[in-house]
């Protein structure tokens, strides 16, 4: 039988942020504001490297990419969040919903990837200097992005039938203002145990294997560091890396913190704020750790600055 026709329900319902009516028009400019930044953030980091010979080296090409995933990341949640604030019916097709865990899965997946993808390139950048245009080609980065596209997007496919496999025929209220795995799976009639578990498999797996490859690749780095006679190297190294160092510790402290707790048939105000600092916020500092902390990046940024008055 078609997955779609033993689905009963063809439309959730979200509980959304808050019901304060006091709250809303605060947040709704708020998360709007950080929306915003977050999408021209960005974009102005993709347009900036694109523009910018001297930002055509793989730390930089990772840096857009991590961009654009960013973009997409904040979008295929945040203005549907934002437009459910000042909605009276908060509601989600079931393809919809499909669609939406879909790509949250796959993006996150994709950028957890590529964390680990851009820590290997600063190993190579700082404890094999001589060889690293050797080593991180153009034709080794694209092909690197490719595995972590296409592992995000595998794993989320895996995922997502297996959740859609399931039958929903009881309430349809989402106790989330977006489709997460967990709020989504509670409003099965289905035995969802196989589900669970395999879901919590493939989390466990994409979550850990990059995350101990980032462990490795800092250990690695810090040792060599450490044996650098100049000062100044050593800070030259230390602040190569600081900016991904802050990214990657901010994506997974979020991420452990939304997902690495008991799991409770309560969704709190706490786990919504936690989710939504996931969600929005992080996509919009990432490309302000980089301009603040990037000294090429704010050097590029200065002098686009200078073309922009001249011209």
């Amino acid at each position: 039988m078609d997955i779609m026709n033993r689905t009963k329900l063809t439309m959730f319902v979200f509980s959304g942020l808050t019901n304060n009516e006091k709250l809303i028009p605060f947040l709704f400019v708020f998360l709007l504001l950080l929306y915003l930044m977050a999408i021209v953030g960005n974009i102005g980091i993709i347009a900036l490297i694109c523009n910018t010979s001297r930002l055509h080296s793989p730390m930089y090409y990772f840096l857009g990419f991590l961009s654009l995933i960013d973009v997409f990341y904040s979008s295929n949640i945040t203005p549907k969040m934002i437009f459910d604030l000042i909605s009276s019916e908060k509601v989600i097709t079931f393809t919809g919903c499909a669609l939406q865990l879909f790509l949250y899965a796959a993006l996150g997946a994709s950028e957890n990837f590529l964390l680990s993808t851009m820590s290997y390139d600063r190993y190579v950048a700082i404890c094999h200097p001589l060889r690293y245009v050797s080593i991180m080609t153009t034709t080794k980065c694209l092909r690197l992005v490719s595995v972590v596209f296409f592992t995000g997007f595998l794993q989320s496919a895996l995922s997502i039938f297996c959740t859609v496999s399931l039958q929903f025929c009881g309430s349809n209220l989402i106790d989330h203002f977006y489709c997460d795995f967990q709020p989504l799976v509670k409003l099965s009639c289905s035995n969802t145990f196989y589900c669970n578990t395999i879901t919590r498999y493939i989390i466990g797996i994409i979550t850990i294997i990059p995350f101990l490859a980032i462990i490795f690749s800092y250990i690695l780095i810090l040792s060599s560091v450490l044996r650098m006679k100049s000062v100044e190297g050593r800070k030259k190294a230390f602040s190569t890396c600081s900016s991904h160092l802050m990214c990657t510790s901010l994506f997974y402290v979020t991420l452990f913190i939304t997902y690495l707790h008991p799991a409770s048939n309560i969704f709190t105000t706490q786990d919504k704020v936690t989710a939504i600092f996931y969600v929005v916020v992080t996509p919009m500092l990432n490309p302000l750790i980089y301009t603040l902390r990037n000294q090429e990046i704010k050097r590029a940024l200065g002098n686009q600055c200078v073309k922009e008055r001249v011209s």
